[in-house]
């Protein structure tokens, strides 16, 4: 079991895509380019790529992220954070947030 201590450590922000690229060699994941209204966007590597057969439809979809993980390398690449999704079988539904809320706004 997780205490409340444990939770508090993770740290999850709403995070704007704004670019999705296919990586080359790779049949999982997408390079979501992700403001978290910070100076620079973040590289985020997620394993969703069969879910979306046309990626840019995640252009501009507010998410929830989890962005205090360590950075972790695939293919090459580096992700900056972790996007927040629930999956069952062959679904997914990302946990997408309403456009009011702005990016970088910490998920409590």
């Amino acid at each position: 079991m997780a205490t409340i201590d444990d939770f508090l450590k993770i740290e999850m922000k709403v995070g704007k895509i704004l670019s999705v690229e296919n990586i080359d060699g790779s049949e999982k994941l997408l390079k979501l380019s992700v403001s978290f209204a910070e100076e620079n966007p973040r590289q985020v590597l997620s394993g969703i790529k069969k879910y979306f057969p046309d990626p840019q439809v995640l252009v501009g979809k507010k998410c929830g992220f989890v962005t205090n993980l360590e950075p972790r390398e695939m293919m090459g690449l580096v992700s900056q954070a972790m996007i927040m999704a629930a999956s069952a079988e062959d679904k997914i539904n990302l946990f997408e947030i309403s456009e009011d809320i702005p990016e970088g706004t910490k998920i409590k």
